[in-house]
């Protein structure tokens, strides 16, 4: 069993920063894709961005340029900074993380989301 706790939400003014991260643990045995969804109230939840294992990233058009992705595989941890922060980016944000546990299983695993305020 995988376990994912983000950390680093909150409440900023629009053009600040946060920066979230998820950290992954428990029977991990590779992990490929890591990303980042939100969901705002009344919507789908969609894709902000995501890495692969080789460091490929991407980006939602509406967050290319502010937000980067980046991840320690040491320590099994994605992050998300995010600056020029608006208040369309308000939402509840997710991590995602997909791979492999031991014996070889397949695992695509969801944090427990936590939220993101932008005030104007």
């Amino acid at each position: 069993q995988v376990q994912l706790v983000e950390s680093g939400g909150g409440l900023v003014q629009a053009g600040g920063s946060l920066r979230l991260s998820c950290a992954a643990s428990g029977n991990i045995f590779r992990i490929n894709a890591m990303g980042w969804y939100r969901q705002a109230p009344g919507n789908q939840r969609e894709l902000v961005a995501r890495i692969t294992s080789s460091g490929g990233t991407d980006y939602a058009d509406s967050v290319k340029g502010r937000f980067t992705i980046s991840r320690d595989d040491a320590k099994n941890t994605v992050f998300l900074q995010m600056n020029s922060l608006k208040p369309e980016d308000t939402a509840v944000y997710y991590c995602n993380v997909q791979g492999t546990s031991r014996p070889i299983v397949r695992f695509d695993d969801w944090g427990q989301g936590t939220q993101v305020t932008v005030s104007s």
